[in-house]
């Protein structure tokens, strides 16, 4: 989710608006690192760095003015971790007087961002006191860091019942005290809880604190969800309505939380997230976890790019929702290759809602719905169950005449599902078919409903319009609770896709996760629909998005940091990456609700679904350095003011050195041509570590994409120890052979041993 509740868990607005405020407006604003330390050593204890910058700012514009007295700056935050500069609400003079201070880089406008288990770790083939989920692996202290709409502490997720251990001493953060949040609300397991309102705030007006929080307490329930789903405590009987039950538990459910809300009912504003991230990395997390996305941005102008950037070169692993904008191409967002980018995909638990049509066809359908099934029942749809826009069964579009005692049929859009529901019930009516459109396809997010109700896939749903049509039609529906066992995973169409739009020279997103239909825990004072009219209470609640998918991986990273400390961030993303798989459990090619053709490729789920127990034991990983980012950034051709955004002005990009992206140590293969030649090549060289047995052999093995041939040098790769690092070069070359009318092509290179199989995907494309 990239904030969904219900289908997509759309709650908050639209990415990326500006924020200003009269003849104001907020600003993000990056300083030299170097000049800033400099200019602190010389004030001491007098001064800090930025109180003379606001000095510098206000006396400069006031001179442009003709020595005017104006209002002085207001600075929000200062940022001095994960990125080095300030947030504050500037003049456009005091925004022009900037350029004349010592170490400024860049100033860019404030935005707002948005949101992007019982069965979960079953799944993904983990079983506790096994493998990853030791005694020994889960004991240590990772911390988890999630930057999103908060949490609500009292859950049983989050209880710290069974964790003995202290607080690790290495941990700075704090509990902080806010409306209805004391210290007392945090433990062993939840940690620390901040919260970060002052660039909402200043867009959106104060804080409502009847319906909202200004503290870590979550209103919303996404950031509670998200929590338990990477890190929370195991719970059993855990269920929605009874539906789904099992034991809940995070993935990492021995890890330790900290909360930083930076999203509120509006949004999430990029202020407010960088001083979130900026504190969680000087706080002491291991993880960070971002279920947040924006617009596609250059780097240098990404907040969450630079922000995570500065955050992996203190060795802290960023997992990212890939963004719910899908199935379209090039929708994919935090693409910046330092970040887990992470789509969303099904599991093979679904919550039958049989439909039985009067003519004899049956069609599958799903829903949380866990009352009895119906009777034969008369269908209505459109203009025979009210007015012209009845099909969408919107407020005050049903005639309780047309519609009393049978079961009307409803489009997808305008309103959410539950909230058709909610119209079918005030008029009068006995139940609700929830039909796909052909562009929603035959992906199926459930609903809470609150009354009978299924919702059913796009060609089920046209063959019940046909049937309308016919005359006296009829149906009943049949609840067939959870059931387990249908191909999976699937890749949900609403998953953002690849390339990345501006940067496409790696393969975006990374893996895949379960994202569809995931329960998890859930503040008992919101319903579960999200919907205000919904005063329903549950302690868990089943929701989609890529938002649900990422935690997945945070929870997933946590113990694998757990298993391997000494791994770096770029080891464990590696690790991840090259032991996914790409075929279903009835061991068919991984298959794309959102596009027509039969399997998914890697632009959907990108080296495939994550497979978290070959991950702990990979044999070799790709490593990558915070100097190699800068390096890669570098080839972009970004100029020294860009670089010096993202490098925070204390790198230089080398002058005697020809730089190409494609020599990121990158786990996959992004490769790029020029659609209009017929000479196309590239070669591109990796450098893998061994991390298995001291003494082995690798051999590549390359499945080449259609129209290009693959050349490996070396094809063997003869290991003597452990730790060990090997280089080889890959050349792809266009052979001139392509048939299909697609714009790309999907292979892989697979470095095989007696013991391990290191995968990468290849994705080849003519622009």
């Amino acid at each position: 989710m990239v904030y969904r509740l219900s289908l997509l868990l759309v709650v908050f607005m639209a990415a990326a608006i500006s924020i200003a405020s009269e003849d104001k407006e907020i600003y993000v604003v990056h300083m030299d690192k170097a000049k800033t330390t400099a200019l602190d050593n010389i004030l001491g204890d007098s001064k800090k760095w930025y109180e003379v910058v606001m000095d510098s700012i206000t006396e400069l514009s006031a001179e442009e003015d003709g020595g005017e007295e104006a209002s002085a700056p207001e600075l929000l935050y200062t940022y001095e971790t994960a990125i080095t500069g300030f947030a504050a609400r500037l003049s456009n003079r005091q925004l022009e007087a900037l350029n004349k201070v010592d170490g400024f880089l860049s100033a860019v406008p404030d935005e707002m961002l948005s949101l992007q288990t019982t069965y979960s770790p079953q799944f993904l083939g983990l079983q506790f006191g096994k493998g990853l989920l030791t005694s020994r692996n889960l004991a240590n202290d990772v911390i988890i860091g999630f930057v999103d709409s908060g949490i609500w502490p009292e859950h049983a997720s989050f209880k710290d019942g069974g964790m003995k251990r202290p607080v690790p001493s290495r941990w700075k953060g704090v509990c902080e005290e806010g409306t209805r949040f004391t210290a007392k609300n945090c433990n062993r397991k939840l940690i620390g809880a901040r919260a970060y309102y002052k660039g909402y705030e200043a867009a959106a007006g104060k804080i409502d604190e009847t319906v909202d929080f200004r503290s870590a307490r979550d209103s919303h329930g996404h950031g509670t969800h998200t929590a338990s789903t990477a890190a929370g405590h195991m719970i059993d009987g855990a269920s929605i309505f009874g539906m789904a039950k099992g034991v809940a538990a995070g993935m990492s459910c021995t890890g330790r939380i900290a909360a930083y809300k930076a999203c509120y009912a509006r949004g999430c504003a990029s202020s407010d997230i960088l001083a979130a991230i900026d504190q969680a990395v000087s706080d002491g997390v291991d993880i960070l976890s971002l279920s947040i996305g924006g617009s596609s941005q250059p780097y240098y102008a990404d907040v969450l790019a630079i922000a995570s950037l500065g955050a992996v070169q203190q060795g802290v692993f960023v997992a990212a929702a890939a963004g719910n904008s899908g199935p379209s191409s090039s929708t994919v967002v935090n693409a910046a290759p330092w970040m887990m980018t992470v789509a969303a995909s099904t599991m093979d638990r679904s919550f039958p809602a049989i439909v039985n049509l009067g003519n004899g066809e049956t069609f599958d359908g799903e829903s949380l719905y866990s009352g009895t099934s119906t009777e034969q029942l008369s269908l209505v749809y459109g203009e025979s169950a009210g007015s012209a826009r009845a099909k969408y069964c919107s407020s005050g579009t049903l005639s309780p005449a047309l519609v009393k005692g049978k079961i009307v049929v409803c489009e997808r859009g305008i309103n959410r599902g539950v909230e058709k529901g909610q119209e079918v019930e005030k008029a009068g009516g006995a139940g609700m078919l929830l039909l796909n459109t052909a562009s929603q396809g035959e992906e199926i997010r459930v609903d809470p409903h609150v009354l009978p109700a299924s919702s059913l896939g796009a060609s089920a749903s046209k063959s019940i319009r046909n049937y309308i049509s016919s005359g006296n039609p009829t149906a009943s529906i049949v609840f067939n609770g959870t059931v387990f066992g249908k191909p999976a995973p699937v890749m949900a169409s609403f998953s953002s896709r690849g390339p990345a739009l501006l940067e496409p020279y790696v393969i975006k997103p990374d893996v895949t996760a379960p994202g569809v239909n995931i329960l998890a825990a859930w503040p008992p004072t919101v319903g579960p629909s999200g919907i205000k009219s919904d005063n329903r209470s549950v302690l868990f609640n089943v929701i989609s998005g890529t938002s649900m998918s990422c935690p997945h991986v945070s929870g997933l990273a946590a113990i694998i940091k757990g298993a391997h400390q000494d791994w770096s961030p770029a080891a464990i993303k590696s690790a991840l990456m090259t032991t996914a798989y790409t075929l279903d459990n009835k061991k068919a090619p991984i298959s794309d609700t959102g596009s027509e053709s039969p399997s998914a490729t890697p632009f959907a789920h990108g080296s495939g679904h994550v497979d978290p127990e070959k991950a702990s034991n990979p044999g070799l990983i790709y490593d990558i350095s915070y100097e190699d980012y800068l390096y890669y950034l570098c080839s972009l051709k970004y100029s020294s003011s860009e670089m010096a955004t993202l490098s925070r002005g204390n790198f230089s990009c080398p002058t005697d050195t020809v730089l190409q992206t494609g020599d990121l140590n990158y786990p996959s293969f992004a490769v790029l041509f020029d659609g209009d030649s017929h000479n196309n090549s590239a070669t591109y060289k990796r450098t893998v570590t061994n991390i298995g047995y001291p003494t082995t052999t690798y051999v590549a093995q390359a499945h080449e994409p259609e129209g290009v041939s693959v050349i490996v040098e070396p094809k063997v790769l003869k290991f003597n120890q452990k730790g060990q690092k090997l280089s080889y070069k890959v050349s792809f070359v266009d052979s001139g052979e392509k048939s299909s009318s697609s714009d790309s092509s999907f292979g892989s290179l697979v470095w095989v041993s007696s013991r391990y199989s290191v995968r990468s995907p290849i994705a080849v494309t003519w622009q």
